[in-house]
């Protein structure tokens, strides 16, 4: 089972944006963080899960059970949906990848219990100043 938490800083809305990924695979974590030049933070937080998914279609098994976790409740929502008003186009891009795991469980969780990618994605953004 694998674990990926993501989160999004913007510096402005739209600004620079860091991106923040943390993975976990049998208790051991990988961190992965990006950076946009300009981005609104729910732009940023659409582009994190891109690039998480993205990372773990690359990496490892499509056939693990996937546990996803946010602090955007947009995100989680459209993903539940499958709909967003104003981000149709990376709802997609992000259920392409999605749909290559077996199973894939999105959970919104408050910014408090996403410190792990949070922190990546400041420590991006600080990268852009």
């Amino acid at each position: 089972m694998l674990k990926i938490y993501t989160d999004a800083a913007t510096k402005g809305n739209p600004g620079p944006t860091g991106l923040g990924i943390l993975i976990i695979n049998q208790h051991q974590q990988h961190q992965l963080s990006q950076t946009l030049e300009s981005a609104t933070n729910h732009e940023g937080e659409f582009a994190a899960a891109i690039a998480g998914f993205q990372y773990l279609v690359d990496h490892y098994d499509h056939q693990e059970t996937v546990l996803f976790y946010t602090d955007s409740r947009l995100l989680s929502d459209a993903i539940g949906k499958n709909y967003t008003k104003h981000y149709q186009s990376q709802l997609e891009q992000l259920n392409q990848l999605l749909s290559q795991f077996t199973t894939v469980v999105t959970q919104w969780i408050s910014e408090r219990e996403n410190h792990g990618a949070h922190n990546l994605a400041n420590q991006a953004l600080q990268q852009l100043e």
